[in-house]
């Protein structure tokens, strides 16, 4: 078999994704031959060199390529093992593959996600230079003003970085209750960005959910339930790549 990229071999093996995997490397957890191995350009050949990964060995056998739809309900958090003992995706996805999920959201939001256990797919969907859109729904307390939707379509000033480019819509606005609710397309993804945004303009989020990644989305999904993305699917999400 040709020689792969170590961080590669472990992203496509479903240990973690590749990013992740050049920091274990980094920090010593990693083991090719039995000598821990720091170097980031490293290449194996999987037919001959046995790998470990903190302490347990790497299944020689790659799994079937994988990838799954989940309408992630409030109360999982998106990583495959939490230190507090709450529930992860994973505790909804029942498959016999090692799957990671790809990208996050974070507990209180709700909507879709994708798992898989490809690697490539995963390094590729969730890195910024592809700008794969996910859209949100979200309630937020107030009546919100064009100039406030103007405000987060440009980019808001958010901590150290401003926010990108977005495709923002209102959707719902109640006078009566003081809330709004409003559609915001985004590609970047940082770490609880559209919460963030809405807060930029005086908007608390009150309720969040990710409707859509690309064209996927979750409406014929119940929450908690997943399906296997088609073929069709994924070749559209891997289109620029």
């Amino acid at each position: 078999m040709e020689e792969v990229r170590l961080q590669k071999f472990l992203a496509n093996h479903g240990v973690c994704s590749r990013r992740k995997a050049e920091e274990h490397i980094l920090a010593g957890d990693v083991q090719v031959n039995g000598k821990t191995v720091i170097e980031l350009g490293t290449k194996i050949d999987p037919d001959k060199d046995v790998v470990i990964f903190k302490g347990e060995r790497v299944d020689e056998v790659e799994d079937k390529k994988v990838y799954i739809l989940l309408n992630k309900p409030i109360g999982y958090v998106t990583t495959t093992k939490d230190q507090f003992g709450r529930e992860t995706v994973l505790d909804l996805v029942k498959v016999k593959e090692k799957v990671l999920p790809v990208g996050r959201l974070d507990m209180y939001t709700s909507g879709a996600i994708i798992l898989t256990n490809d690697g490539d797919f995963l390094y590729k969907v969730t890195h910024p230079k592809y700008e794969i859109k996910k859209t949100y729904n979200a309630t937020v307390k107030g009546i919100i003003t064009q100039e406030e939707v103007t405000a987060l379509e440009k980019g808001v000033k958010i901590e150290d970085y401003t926010s990108g480019k977005a495709q923002v819509r209102i959707l719902k606005i109640d006078k009566e209750k003081e809330i709004s609710r409003i559609e915001i397309t985004i590609h970047e993804g940082k770490n609880r960005e559209v919460r963030k945004m809405c807060n930029a303009v005086g908007k608390k989020v009150l309720a969040l959910h990710r409707s859509k990644i690309e064209n996927i989305n979750v409406k014929d999904l119940k929450l908690g339930e997943w399906r296997y993305l088609t073929k069709q699917e994924v070749a559209n999400l891997l289109r620029n790549n």
